[in-house]
């Protein structure tokens, strides 16, 4: 049981505001969001915060090899909208532990100097990795300036956890230091967003006070990803017209387990008619590839990431959208491609723990099946499930696209995002 002072904020659970917050509203003028990833929710609350007269200055890494929100500003955005890409000008090294170490202080280095132009009013930052997510926060701090961290992921549990594969030692080192760095970043933030209640307990261990912390689960832009039929543009090009296809797109790394998408494909290697499709980039898709190439495997399709402005007819390509997540890796991550694929109508299946959100919100909205990440033979089952009945399918997409018209409304969201904002900025 949470504490009765605790601000916890999930999708259907008022933000409870002071009255001086309404007051003072309008003070508030200049947001700076920085999410590394370029995701596509985040970029959304930008612009409807920008829409609401905020002067709003959204960064992103230019160099982070992931699917990309709408991060081009249009005829229709608010001039109080601006989005920019910083790059290190040089391929982020992101296996390489000493070079990516140093990469990403750089990037920390560019930000602040972003934060030092644009003079905003409250940070909020989102993704970073922590060497980056250290420089920002302590340059905050230095100024004066409310920095809210959007807590994505526990970093220091991965890093412990991808370590600790190649030496228990360096993990333990290594790892121990990060948690260092991270349990003191989220004590000295002016506020937390934290995406799951799962995280709760791990912040209570870490003594950060409950009356900072909101949780405000993650959602996507259900306005930009509609239910469209699967006959479309981006289907026949490539070929697909005649296919059953299972469909995973996002990014392929260290959580999760590429052989998963193998296994289908080889399950499925005698059924023509049926095609995996992986829009993916980066070492695991190449490694899919190569595995594909290896094995004949020629119902195995890897594409490179594609433009945001098609990704709802790559998603209505799909008969059923697949993803996946390491079981070590279900505390400190959530899948957020499973919420785009609740907005495009279609079947999901989940190879992850059962306690992570986005299986939580699977078991709880029907869209889909989760089985477990270690069972390949279950996870085939469940595509079989869907590919095999289009009453099933329909079932199951219609009840993914209801729970995100329920969810995921952005204005709403916002209103909570404004709330924090203003708290922050009088607290500090």
């Amino acid at each position: 049981m949470l504490e009765s002072n605790a601000e916890i904020v999930s999708h259907g659970s008022p933000v409870v505001v002071p009255p001086t917050l309404t007051r003072q509203r309008i003070a508030l003028k200049r947001i700076l969001i920085n999410d590394y990833c370029g995701h596509a929710f985040p970029v959304e609350l930008s612009r409807e915060l920008a829409g609401r007269g905020h002067d709003v200055l959204h960064v992103y890494s230019a160099d982070d090899l992931s699917p990309r929100g709408d991060l081009l500003a249009g005829s229709n955005d608010p001039s109080t909208f601006l989005v920019e890409g910083l790059s290190l000008g040089e391929p982020f090294r992101k296996y390489s532990l000493f070079k990516r170490r140093q990469q990403e202080r750089t990037y920390g280095e560019l930000m602040c100097r972003r934060i030092d132009a644009f003079r905003p009013d409250v940070v909020i930052a989102s993704n970073n990795p922590l060497e980056a997510q250290n420089r920002i926060a302590t340059y905050c701090q230095d100024r004066a300036i409310p920095f809210i961290y959007w807590l994505q992921d526990i970093h220091s549990d991965a890093i412990k956890s991808i370590l600790s594969q190649r030496s228990l030692a360096l993990g333990a080192v290594i790892g121990t230091w990060y948690e260092w760095m991270e349990k003191r970043l989220l004590r000295n933030a002016a506020h937390i967003v934290a995406i799951a209640e799962n995280f709760i307990p791990r912040l209570d261990t870490w003594k950060i006070p409950r009356a900072k912390v909101s949780v405000i689960e993650n959602w996507a832009p259900k306005d930009k990803i509609h239910v469209t039929p699967s006959d479309n543009a981006w289907r026949r090009a490539r070929r697909l017209t005649d296919k059953r296809v299972a469909l995973y797109t996002g990014t392929i790394g260290l959580k999760h387990n590429p052989n998963l998408l193998l296994a289908a494909a080889e399950a499925f290697a005698a059924e023509a008619d049926v095609q995996v499709v992986v829009v993916s980039e980066g070492k695991y898709a190449d490694y899919l590839k190569e595995e594909a190439a290896r094995r004949r495997l020629t119902n195995l399709t890897v594409l490179p990431f594609q433009p945001f402005e098609s990704y709802g007819d790559v998603l209505a390509s799909g008969d059923v959208l697949i993803a996946m997540i390491e079981p070590d890796a279900a505390f400190y991550s959530v899948p957020s491609k499973v919420l785009s694929y609740l907005c495009s109508g279609r079947p999901i299946v989940l190879a992850a723990d059962k306690r992570n959100l986005a299986a939580t919100i699977l078991q709880r909205c029907g869209a889909g099946k989760v089985v477990d990440p270690r069972d390949a033979a279950g996870f085939v089952a469940a595509i079989r499930h869907y590919l095999c009945n289009a009453m099933l399918r329909h079932e199951a997409g219609a009840l993914g696209r209801d729970y995100a018209d329920k969810m995921f409304d952005v204005s709403v969201i916002a209103d909570r995002f404004e709330q924090i904002f203003q708290k922050a900025r009088i607290e500090e």
